[in-house]
């Protein structure tokens, strides 16, 4: 009865807040993500395992069919418990017969990287558990978590996409994009997990003025990303993307705010201020952020699929 599912982790490189709003966004699956395992259980309900990258345990619960049924979540301390019941109970009203027809199982999932990093430890576990009890993952991820679902695209594609909802549905492009320039492209976590409802905030405070413009000069913009041909280019439309998300979320850029001095293009990804940013550079930056502080510097070969 084992069965095992796999789902990637994800990086949002231009579209980020303008997705919710029908906008395309342009981003890449990483080689990381996360491994879900399904087994018969002991006893009825879920035991539920989840290791880290480096192989130890950050959760251990048993979790009763009746809490999921009933969505029960007395604790409200425990806020990954309710959360995982949260997807659970969603799942279960789309799909009775995963618990209705099982006497238990014991489920065990594992990151590849570690999971403060911000690459989609939910989204991933999303789309896990969607294809483990065959519902649809956009519509459970809308009916638990919210937000735009390029990060199942991500998950269920091995290729570059171009994403964007239409009349709320999603739509994905499956894109080539083989930058002859990847080699001055690296990913640099910036080990500060980032809550983006401040600049979500900011975004729904200023996004209706002209907004179809904001739209339109973000399509265009992306455009360019995938056309550019030269490093130079791809700086160029990251530089332009970067000032207009400052202008909308009302927000410093991250080079503005941390690294005004860097010999460089820093382009924030998904949610401004945390998580990993692209750096673009034509020498190896490892040293300069190095004594920034910024330890964990990732080449694109080693990121992205």
């Amino acid at each position: 009865m084992k069965k095992e599912f796999y789902s990637n982790g994800k990086l949002l490189i231009t579209g980020e807040y303008l997705v919710l709003d029908g906008a395309k966004a342009f981003a890449l699956p990483t080689k990381f993500g996360q491994k879900l395992i399904v087994e018969k259980g002991k006893h009825p309900g879920i035991k539920w395992t989840s290791f880290d990258a480096d192989g130890s345990k950050w959760l251990d619960l048993q979790l009763s069919f009746y809490d999921i049924l009933k969505k029960n979540t007395v604790d409200e301390s425990d806020s990954i418990k309710n959360t995982l019941i949260e997807i659970l109970h969603q799942g279960y009203l789309l799909n009775p017969n995963f618990i209705e027809n099982s006497d238990g199982f014991s489920i065990t999932t594992h990151l590849s990287f570690p999971r403060n990093w911000g690459l989609g430890t939910s989204s991933t576990l999303i789309n896990n558990i969607a294809q483990w009890i065959e519902v649809d993952a956009f519509v459970l991820l809308n009916n638990s978590f919210g937000g735009s679902g390029y990060d199942i695209a991500c998950a269920q594609n091995d290729s570059p996409i171009l994403y964007h909802l239409n009349n709320g549905k999603p739509v994905i492009e499956k894109v080539q994009f083989e930058p002859k320039f990847s080699e001055n492209l690296y990913f640099v976590y910036l080990d500060k997990k980032q809550s983006s409802k401040a600049s979500i905030v900011s975004y729904y405070n200023n996004k209706n003025e002209g907004l179809d413009q904001k739209i339109i000069a973000n399509n265009k913009i992306t455009s360019a990303v995938l056309k550019a041909k030269t490093l130079v280019e791809f700086a160029i439309a990251l530089e332009e993307h970067e000032a207009e998300m400052s202008t909308i979320l009302e927000m410093q850029t991250i080079k503005e705010s941390l690294f005004p001095d860097f010999d460089g293009v820093i382009k924030s990804l998904g949610a401004w201020g945390g998580d990993f940013v692209l750096v673009l550079s034509d020498e190896n930056p490892v040293e300069y952020f190095n004594e920034k502080g910024f330890k964990t510097i990732v080449s694109y070969k080693d990121m992205i699929l």
